[in-house]
């Protein structure tokens, strides 16, 4: 009991991190505006940065962050990553130029990258095997939760205490969990490890991930046949393609690309991607829905979304004892399903009268379930059962992954609705000048004829993509044999 109680309180001090790392993912996009006003509308694309730098560099450096973590230990990792994130966070707040934001925002992410792969290898070790799903499902639905409800809670901090409050809010529970952290945690590595670093592979592996996610990431600003898209997006896939290469020949390698051989990890990563692409995507035009379509405010916009991701939490436990006992390919189908059926019915019933109980609640609350049967369910299966040497590696793979596919996602989504944002725009000046004359417009029979099948598209787009990731895991998935699974329970030395 008492090794079950100091299990769950490593839990609860690697999930506080994992919630501050999710949520400066999605919380600073409410400040855009805000920060504009500070240091000026003339730095609006250096601003750009402020989001996709983060996102950048996070992707990046997981590969890298995992195996120093395996290698080197992973309480030492985390709390270096925690520490340095805290820096970055009071950098972010200090910060008297818009560059020095961009800068700041990439040192956060490089201390997320470092700490997110070594809390998740912290915690497998405390549990026994047939415990560490549901285990994961809880980390994992802290940092979906704290993803989803990133942009309401900026709102309120950016009302309430200005854009750097949201920066400033991060340390003291960065400082709590270092503190705690000292105490509670305990130092495990892979002894059978070379203490020694293959550096060309961490030159290769950082600088392509980053270049694939920058050519992503940028596309809907660039475009995706942009010359600069391609040559960011070649030339990454090239140092990937070299990073692999040395992972193949080197002692050391950064990746154990044996991994690839165990088919629950293949099918988790794959599906992994195409959930990432759907979550981002659905949460990007729910978001710009309520926004610009039914005029709700950030905060307002926040609390309509928020049955879903509260739903997402309650069903995340739940849905990592039912993976034990059905199976987790099958918990994932349903949780697919759900998530078609939801996005489906959003682009069905949302139009431009603002129904939120009738058109917009009902979807929330299922596709909430959903993701809450997905999003741990994805983690667990691609980590509870990979040797304790390979715990932080494992982690930080899957991460990597599904940054992939939110970048992949937010570009596609963006893209494909694009033309229904020129149009609510546009439609956004003439309200502004008809405000002026006294007169603010609303929906009549002219504004109804916009066209908003763009929105609607992508909501299909979407449930198309939930329902392949379903499917590719139902195909893909085995479980893992007796082996794999003693391997899994293998003894991890501890350090005091």
């Amino acid at each position: 009991m008492a090794k079950m109680s100091r299990a769950y309180r490593v839990l609860s001090l690697t999930a506080i991190a994992t919630f501050l790392v999710s949520l400066d993912l999605s919380i600073v996009v409410v400040a855009r505006g805000e920060i504009e006003k500070t240091f000026g509308h003339d730095q609006a694309n250096v601003l750009a940065w402020v989001f996709s730098a983060y996102s950048i560099a996070y992707a990046a450096g997981l590969l890298t962050a995992g195996r120093f973590a395996d290698v080197f230990g992973r309480k030492r990792a985390f709390l270096r990553g925690l520490t340095i994130f805290s820096i970055g966070s009071v950098l972010c707040g200090l910060s008297p130029t818009a560059w020095m934001l961009v800068v700041a925002r990439v040192i956060q992410a490089i201390g997320g990258a470092q700490l997110t792969p070594a809390s998740i290898a912290l915690v497998l070790p405390e549990f026994p095997v047939e415990k560490r799903t549901q285990a994961i499902a809880i980390w994992g639905s802290v940092g979906g939760l704290a993803a989803a409800i990133g942009p309401s809670a900026g709102g309120v901090l950016v009302d309430w205490w200005g854009w750097r409050s949201l920066f400033f809010i991060n340390v003291p529970f960065c400082i709590f969990t270092v503190l705690m952290g000292r105490r509670v945690l305990r130092e495990s590595k892979d002894e059978n490890a070379q203490r020694k670093v293959d550096y060309p592979s961490v030159l290769f592996g950082f600088s392509g991930v980053a270049l694939v996610v920058l050519a992503i990431s940028q596309s809907e600003e660039w475009g995706f046949v942009d010359i600069r898209s391609g040559i960011a997006f070649v030339i990454g896939l090239m140092l990937i393609g070299g990073f692999i290469r040395r992972c193949q020949i080197v002692e050391s390698p950064l990746l154990d690309l044996s991994l690839f051989k165990l088919p629950f990890v293949v099918a988790s990563n794959l599906s992994g991607v195409l959930f990432s692409i759907g979550f981002i995507g659905m949460w990007l035009l729910n978001t710009t829905w309520l926004q610009q379509v039914w005029d709700y405010s950030v905060v307002r916009s926040g609390l309509a979304t928020f049955p879903g991701p509260a739903m997402a939490a309650l069903v995340a436990p739940f849905a990592g004892k039912y993976a034990t006992k059905l199976g987790h390919a099958r918990v994932l189908f349903v949780g697919a399903l759900m998530l078609s059926f939801g996005t489906f019915m959003l682009s069905n019933f949302m139009t431009t009268d603002p129904e939120y109980v009738a058109h917009y609640l009902p979807w929330m609350l299922i596709t909430g379930i959903g993701v809450g049967l997905s999003i741990s369910t994805l983690s667990s299966s691609a980590t509870a059962f990979l040797p304790p040497s390979e715990f932080a590696m494992g982690s930080a793979l899957n991460t990597t992954t599904r940054q992939i596919g939110t970048a992949l996602g937010s570009a596609i989504a963006l893209t494909v609705a694009a033309p229904a944002f020129k149009q609510i725009y546009e439609l956004g000046i003439r309200a502004a000048d008809a405000a002026t004359n006294g007169s603010p417009l609303v929906w009549t029979d002219e504004t109804a004829k916009l066209d908003l099948s763009a929105y609607h598209t992508a909501w299909i787009i979407n449930g198309v993509v939930y329902l392949t990731a379903g499917i590719l895991m139902i195909l893909i998935y085995r479980k893992p044999t007796n082996a794999q699974m003693i391997s899994a329970g293998a003894k991890v030395t501890f350090e005091d």
